[in-house]
């Protein structure tokens, strides 16, 4: 099922904001704990994906092309400028419905794991990745949603839509890619992927900040470079 991944996701989302709205009362010692808990899990997740690649070399060349092209693009700040246009249309003072909602909107959307682990569950229909960013988004919309309000909670669609559609045009994408081909790209994508990832946790556990949404032309560019080699 191309859509579990999302599906999974968004009711992730909305579990963890029922039980936020019951555990109103959370420490911002819990929520640092908690927070970091899931970084070291992310870890992990990236560690493992990066050892799907048979030629590190190339998955260096595009990530570093990739993190070349995306700030020349400015991906990042054009993303962040975006959240914060949305905030400021749609967070009106007083209204913590909206706060909370576009919040977590922008928490749960903006960033390259939900887009990595869309194009994997729609064209290798593993779906590892959003699994794991389920499980991140579940606990932190229990901190969001005692802090915020229920409005967490209907953050949930806007995620399973925007996962959905990646993972659906992924699939169609397939259907014209030779299964040899397609072998070789879904590992190479995990690859950089997990290099992304690795990213995310350090973000998250605060070691460093590490503007990854930069590096996401990479995935583009690893496919060109694997795509001709195949047809030499």
């Amino acid at each position: 099922m191309i859509l579990l991944g999302s599906l999974v996701n968004g009711v992730a989302i909305i579990f963890g904001s029922l039980l936020g709205a019951v555990l109103r009362n959370i420490s911002e010692q819990m929520k640092d704990t908690v927070t970091k808990g899931i970084g070291l899990g992310v870890l992990v997740l990236g560690v493992q994906m990066s050892f799907k690649t048979s030629s590190f070399i190339i998955i260096l060349i595009s990530l570093c092309l990739g993190a070349m092209l995306g700030e020349v693009l400015g991906i990042e700040d054009k993303m962040n400028h975006f959240g914060l246009m949305l905030e400021k249309r749609y967070a009106k003072p007083g209204s913590n419905f909206a706060d909370g909602f576009v919040t977590a909107s922008l928490i749960f959307l903006i960033g390259s794991m939900g887009i990595i682990g869309a194009i994997e569950s729609g064209v290798a229909n593993n779906h590892q990745t959003l699994f794991t960013k389920a499980v991140m988004d579940g606990f932190m919309s229990i901190m969001l949603t005692a802090t915020l309000g229920v409005g967490v909670l209907f953050s949930a669609v806007p995620v399973f839509l925007y996962q959905g559609i990646i993972a659906l045009f992924a699939s169609v994408l397939m259907r014209y890619i030779p299964k040899e081909l397609m072998d070789t790209l879904m590992g190479e994508i995990s690859a950089i992927g997990g290099l992304m990832i690795l990213g995310i946790s350090l973000n998250i556990m605060g070691i460093t900040k590490i503007r990854v949404s930069n590096y996401l032309p990479g995935i583009l560019i690893l496919i060109g470079i694997i795509t001709v080699q195949f047809y030499l």
